[in-house]
């Protein structure tokens, strides 16, 4: 995969209005993002649309030109483990569930505690839980975060794709206000289509209606793959 061309930079620099901004979760006005302020960060940032369409590979690259460092493999796991005690020790009670997977770690966020019915809108009550969330994916820097909303089966399939993809720009515009770097960020909804429990009942369809935040270290392999292209 080539490498960005000066067209597509200068794509990504008209793209700052759309990327750079972020919508304050309590007024509802736009502006830039905490961790876009900077010298030459908000041209970054401006690329990250099209990093995310070009892959991990340009995600990279946009992470690296935006002064983000990466993991030595050896010390990956340390990394993420201390990244771990800290999510856990901050999330503890709000409804959180911190999972392991290998030198990953996914957050799960239910909607219950996390949006109204059929609404985008982080309620106000749990923006203090995503607030420990953000401080500490902010201390963390080395890490891809790919935030990823999903649904229950009620509902056309077009209803649910919109409102999963709503549902996980207010979660990464929230964490971005909240000082977690944009160029890190991703966002994917996938509707109804990746159930973790049964749609036969409430309780099962309660526990689909999620926002998912994956948290995955950015490697010195990462790092050299981009480089040595």
């Amino acid at each position: 995969m080539a490498r960005f061309t000066t067209s597509m930079l200068i794509a990504a620099t008209a793209a700052l209005t759309l990327t750079g901004c972020v919508t304050d979760p309590q007024t509802g006005q736009q502006t830039v993002s905490k961790a876009g302020i900077g010298a030459g960060a908000g041209a970054v940032t401006g690329a990250v649309l099209g990093a995310i369409l070009g892959g991990r590979h340009n995600r990279t690259e946009t992470i690296i030109g935006a002064g983000l460092g990466a993991v030595a493999g050896g010390a990956v796991g340390g990394y993420m483990d201390r990244q771990e005690r800290d999510l856990r020790a901050r999330t503890a009670g709000s409804g959180i569930d911190v999972v392991r997977k290998g030198d990953n770690i996914d957050l799960r966020l239910p909607s219950g505690i996390t949006f109204d019915f059929n609404s985008a809108a982080v309620k106000p009550q749990f923006r203090a839980s995503l607030d420990q969330v953000a401080q500490t994916l902010a201390s963390y820097q080395s890490t891809y975060v790919d935030v990823t909303g999903h649904t229950d089966s009620i509902g056309t399939d077009a209803v649910n794709q919109r409102l999963s993809e709503q549902r996980a720009v207010a979660v990464a515009d929230y964490l971005s206000y909240q000082g977690v770097n944009r160029a890190r960020i991703a966002t994917r909804g996938f509707g109804k289509t990746q159930p973790i429990a049964s749609n036969a009942d409430e309780a099962g369809r309660a526990q689909n209606r999620r926002v998912e935040i994956h948290i995955s270290p950015i490697t010195d392999d990462d790092v050299r793959d981009v480089r040595g292209r």
